[in-house]
């Protein structure tokens, strides 16, 4: 397993115990991270307050990530808590339910708005409120969540797919920028997976067959691969890569039908 002893890090989009982002807290956790995770209101801080109890030494923070209010003040808290960091797992996306219900002909001006600003924007600004923290350490690596929906049409995924689109460009230019300071920037492209999120895209149970049966490895993903493949970005073992989008998805990637 990737080590990460001693090392500092901030888990953003826990929703509950089926999130990815909850699976790679801890497998950072597992690999001797102190963690602190955040939630985005009132109405998920409890689950997120009752997982993090499970992780001795993690913290809980809010952060709306629509709120530049809320971003400005996650960096000073995170100092005051640890002092550094090390490393950021990203995992905010979101799209209103009728754009991913309609054809995508039919996004609207504020669905678009909605869905690039929570799942893109949200990782430069997020980045940027940290980016001193991560200085103080001598470098960092952020890691972010993204879909093969960016690169290829998936039915019902629509304005999701564009937003995971300008993520991973997002992962490019802040690789570059960041790159002189030692600080990482990857993201994880996960195959489907049954999470609170992805159970809002109509059509799901599809994309899992087509998985199961497409995929060079003929089966579904689980949780704890993609938060393997995640802890590796955050260490020290992949300490020369950058830019980077990294399928974890059985090899569904590189099937033409």
């Amino acid at each position: 397993m990737s080590d990460l002893s001693g090392k500092l890090g901030l888990v953003l989009g826990v929703a509950n115990k089926r999130s990815i982002s909850w699976a790679i807290a801890q497998a950072a956790a597992s690999a001797g991270a102190r963690i602190a995770l955040t939630y985005p209101n009132a109405r998920l801080e409890e689950n997120v307050r009752e997982l993090a109890a499970t992780i001795p030494g993690s913290v809980v923070l809010p952060c709306d990530v629509t709120s530049d209010e809320q971003l400005a003040a996650l960096g000073p808290a995170l100092d005051a808590e640890f002092g550094g960091l090390d490393f950021i797992v990203h995992g905010a996306a979101f799209a209103p339910a009728p754009e991913l219900a309609n054809p995508f002909v039919q996004t609207s001006r504020d669905g678009f708005r909605t869905a690039l600003d929570i799942s893109a924007y949200s990782l430069v600004a997020l980045t940027r409120s940290c980016l001193p923290l991560m200085e103080k350490r001598g470098g960092g690596s952020v890691v972010t969540l993204s879909h093969i929906g960016a690169d290829r049409v998936f039915p019902n995924y629509n304005v999701m797919g564009v937003a995971k689109a300008a993520l991973e460009a997002s992962v490019r230019y802040l690789a570059s920028d960041l790159g002189p300071q030692n600080i990482r920037v990857n993201a994880v492209s996960a195959g489907p997976i049954k999470t609170l999120a992805s159970a809002g895209i109509p059509g799901l149970s599809t994309m899992l067959q087509a998985q199961r049966e497409r995929a060079p490895l003929r089966r579904g993903m689980e949780l704890g691969e993609i938060a393997d493949a995640a802890v590796f970005l955050l260490s020290p073992a992949s300490r020369a890569i950058t830019g980077e989008v990294l399928m974890v998805d059985g090899g569904y990637h590189v099937v033409g039908i």
